[in-house]
């Protein structure tokens, strides 16, 4: 099972726990209304939730992100070898 199959798997589950309560389609006694008004916009809580997350893992991925010294040397040898092989066989820069 992949990684979006088990998200998508889980968004369904919820989606339909959420539909169930809110819209109480299974038809037994109706919840609390103080229940009501935290169930309706709970979706958009847990979006927000995860964007906030979302947001904060990037950054600091970001932040703690590593310098690569050596692969950088590396890549401008190799450019500067490749800029001379074509400059002997004729192509200027």
């Amino acid at each position: 099972m992949t990684k979006l199959l088990q998200w998508l798997l889980t968004l369904a589950l919820l989606g339909a726990t959420w539909a169930t309560l809110t819209l109480n389609l299974l038809g037994l006694s109706p919840l609390p209304p103080a229940w009501y008004q935290v169930l309706w916009p709970l979706p958009t809580y847990l979006l927000v939730t995860f964007g906030c997350y979302s947001l904060g893992v990037v950054g600091y991925r970001l932040a703690s992100f590593n310098d690569c010294e050596e692969a950088a040397r590396e890549l401008q040898a190799q450019i500067r070898e490749a800029r001379d092989d074509l400059a002997r066989r004729g192509m200027k820069f």
